[in-house]
């Protein structure tokens, strides 16, 4: 069991390193703990080769405010999504899996070289590159498109959608449900569209938090939410992080409206042709409003924002919920526009 090894305990760890062979017995390496996650202990391992591991262990109880848990056999599903992200993926853009642990719900993976940023600490401090934008939509762009080509072997592989259950629908959508009353009906309807498509791989947690900046390529993390499903979540996940940033930004605003709409276009770009492409633009839309939402009144409210932002954000997000936008494009114009 996953109890029995505790990978922030340094000790505990080069021991188990030791005696499961990973590392010679003699070898001195060093190990740091890296802060940021809510959902794993997350280690950085350095070899005297220059090798450097990330470890990650899953937590069955997340570390925010109110109660949320998850199996920690999500971890496994991770170490499939990087195996299988290896082959869709750009090159370059996620890293190595090195080894995996059912019995203590652990992965290895290649840490990303230094020096590297990551990007939503960029995007915080206004160090906006549509260079990075455009990779952004391209990336998510090429995995939707190629798993929806392989689907006869990615369906049956990534087919349980337990862990977007416990790690998102719930806690985005449910949970924002009953803080939100007049926004039910809208998630209730979102859900059940939501787990009604099977279209593509979805990565789940696709947003610039998990993605590092090494040599000015992004690089992907965090994939223990990946199923195939809904590639429309993906899209209104991650364009809420770049419209909550407009928001939160309100000098650099016309910059993160543009950085919305030019992601949204290189990813449309990327995809074509598929043929699900139809249909896609409104539930992308529904998806971006409950992910607006749910960032401000849901089990995991954006840290950056304060409580007058987080109110305003949910004021015009449930009135937008009423007469939701036609396209991305009105959908970012009419949430600029009420911000004011």
């Amino acid at each position: 069991m996953s109890e029995t090894l505790d990978i922030e305990q340094h000790e505990a760890l080069v021991a188990y390193l030791r005696r499961a062979g990973r590392v010679a017995p003699d070898e001195s390496i060093a190990v740091h703990t890296l802060a940021g996650g809510v959902s794993n202990r997350t280690v950085l391992v350095e070899r005297p080769n220059g090798e450097a591991w990330v470890l990650k262990q899953a937590l069955a109880k997340l570390r925010v405010a109110v109660d949320w848990f998850s199996s920690p056999e999500r971890i496994h599903r991770e170490a499939l999504g990087l195996r299988w992200l290896a082959r869709l993926a750009p090159p370059s853009t996620t890293t190595a899996l090195v080894f995996e642990d059912h019995a203590h719900h652990l992965l290895a993976m290649q840490a990303v070289p230094q020096p590297h940023e990551n990007w939503k600490t960029m995007l915080l401090a206004v160090r906006l590159s549509l260079d990075h934008v455009e990779q952004f939509g391209r990336l998510i762009g090429t995995i939707h498109r190629d798993s929806a080509a392989q689907r006869s072997e990615i369906e049956k592989a990534f087919a349980d959608r337990s862990f977007f259950e416990s790690l998102r629908v719930e806690p985005y959508y449910s949970y924002t449900a009953t803080q939100v009353r007049e926004a039910a009906a809208f998630y209730a309807g979102l859900i059940e569209s939501t787990r009604a498509r099977r279209l593509a791989l979805v990565h789940g947690d696709y947003s610039p938090k998990n993605v590092l900046v090494h040599a000015g390529r992004l690089i992907l993390l965090d994939h223990e939410v990946i199923h195939f499903g809904d590639p429309a979540f993906d899209l209104g996940f991650s364009l809420t992080h770049l419209l909550s940033k407009a928001h939160h930004l309100s000098a650099h605003r016309p910059a993160f409206a543009s950085a919305a709409r030019r992601y949204w276009q290189v990813y449309l770009q990327t995809l074509s042709p598929v043929e699900w492409l139809e249909g896609l633009e409104a539930q992308v839309v529904r998806h971006a409003l409950g992910c607006l939402l749910a960032r401000v009144a849901g089990r995991s409210p954006l840290e950056y924002m304060d409580v007058g932002e987080r109110e305003r954000q949910r004021e015009v997000v449930v009135a937008l919920m009423q007469s939701p936008p036609v396209s991305i494009e009105d959908l970012i114009e009419r949430f600029i526009a009420s911000l004011r």
